[in-house]
């Protein structure tokens, strides 16, 4: 797929998701999103940019630990996501976070300009996600810090059919390359090439547990470009990539019918020299 068009598929993807995301995925990315900000050690006062922030949920965490003498800028392609986030700050009046829309290929912020950027399970949606960390990489000061978490080994992912499923129905790629971040030490390698140094990368195994087939087929064609793809299925074949997806997860349904799906998330901390 064509980048510019991936970048309009993610766009148009995110802010359709906007909504149900939290609900659906909030308790899921935890584990992957606190290990990024326990292990990248954020401090009073500090400076932060979360990249591809969605609703903020990294952002409100991190606002949390560097409290109004610091600050935190959550950006994303979504601008349905980007509001909702800056909504959210205004009605609990964190007025040391705010949000913009922007494209993590290329941020519009100066260089040197952070303490600690953070990218919690985005980097993996981006057409040239070398080209985002480098992003990552110039907008931190020398002495700063990155964490950045992916979804590791497609293998070790059992959700990871519903990209397939999709793409038979559309002709394409949906995410083109989805699991690359997460295989081996490439996202270490990715961070080393764009300057990073110290790099430590850590995997965590998890589960994603949900209540019914519903929820998990909820979850599952929520987010991104599949949630795009989503809105243009007519109802035959919502109700076919739903049955498709129930059976690709079923070695994992549970005898009081809810689903417990392994899950590996790969996190990386590194330091600007």
């Amino acid at each position: 797929m064509e980048a510019r068009v991936q970048r309009r598929v993610q766009r148009y993807g995110w802010d359709l998701a906007a909504h149900d995301y939290e609900r659906l995925w909030q308790a899921q990315l935890g584990p992957a999103q606190a290990d990024m900000l326990a292990r990248v050690g954020l401090r009073a006062g500090e400076r932060v940019v979360d990249v591809a922030c969605g609703t903020g949920l990294v952002s409100f965490a991190a606002a949390d630990v560097v409290g109004a003498a610091g600050g935190v800028l959550g950006v994303d392609i979504s601008g349905a996501m980007v509001d909702a986030a800056q909504r959210r700050a205004e009605a609990l009046g964190v007025g040391h976070a705010s949000f913009a829309r922007m494209d993590a290929e290329s941020l519009d912020l100066g260089d040197a300009a952070f303490d600690v950027a953070l990218c919690g399970l985005g980097l993996m949606y981006l057409p040239d996600p070398a080209r985002a960390v480098g992003e990552m990489c110039r907008v931190v000061r020398p002495g700063g810090r990155v964490g950045i978490a992916v979804w590791g080994e497609r293998s070790r992912c059992g959700w990871s059919a519903v990209f397939p499923i999709v793409d038979v129905e559309v002709a394409s790629d949906v995410c083109p390359l989805f699991f690359g971040l997460g295989t081996g030490d490439a996202l270490a390698r990715v961070c080393g090439g764009a300057g990073l140094a110290q790099v430590e990368l850590r995997r965590i195994a998890t589960t994603l547990v949900y209540d019914d087939g519903d929820e998990a087929c909820d979850a599952a064609f929520v987010g991104g470009p599949v949630a795009l793809a989503w809105s243009r299925f007519d109802a035959a074949t919502r109700e076919r990539v739903r049955a498709s997806y129930r059976d690709a997860i079923s070695p994992w349904r549970q005898a009081d019918g809810g689903y417990r799906i392994p899950g590996e998330f790969v996190v990386v901390v590194a330091r600007r020299d």
